[in-house]
């Protein structure tokens, strides 16, 4: 079993392999959003996500959800967006089997190890609106910021993603 920081060097690896321009911050580790907006170099213009593992009743259909920290997460609204039976957290055991990450240290860059694309990213539209974006390299003990374009059109395209935007995630649906 892989460690969060062996991860964390898998990512980081890739990253420097692919010539990805990002800047990385190690601390203690930040478990929660509440403590990830605490950390010294997450200002106004980077947006650090809420990142959210999803599932349907099933278990056979498996989304990433990016949102602001401020936005509260509505199932109803997601769901009915993504044209899904209504979603639900997935178990611990598919956050570490499909994207070897544990609670806490869910990030984007796990997709990394979902080679059969197994996992749909989303977003709420407005993560896109900051000059920079951050999330933690499959290790909640350390951050990386990319400027969005390189995220965007650089990362996401190498790892064989195309997100979903979800424009109002805020939306009365429950």
């Amino acid at each position: 079993m892989q460690t969060q920081a062996n991860v964390q060097q898998t990512i980081l690896a890739w990253l420097d392999q692919n010539g990805i321009a990002y800047r990385v911050y190690t601390h203690e580790p930040a478990y929660t959003i509440d403590a990830c907006l605490e950390l010294p170099f997450i200002q106004e213009h980077v947006t650090i996500c809420k990142n959210v593992f999803l599932t349907n009743r099933q278990q056979t259909d498996y989304f990433l959800m990016l949102l602001r920290p401020q936005t509260p997460f509505r199932t109803a609204v997601v769901s009915k967006a993504l044209g899904t039976s209504r979603l639900s957290f997935a178990p611990e055991a598919a956050l570490h089997s499909l994207l070897h990450l544990s609670s806490g240290s869910v990030s984007p860059l796990g997709l990394y190890f979902d080679q059969s694309h197994r996992i749909q990213l989303c977003y709420e539209a407005a993560v896109r609106d900051s000059m920079e974006i951050a999330f933690h390299p499959c290790d909640n003990a350390a951050t990386v910021i990319f400027k969005q374009a390189v995220f965007w059109e650089q990362v996401l395209p190498l790892l064989g993603v195309q997100p979903i935007a979800i424009k109002d995630v805020t939306a009365n649906g429950s």
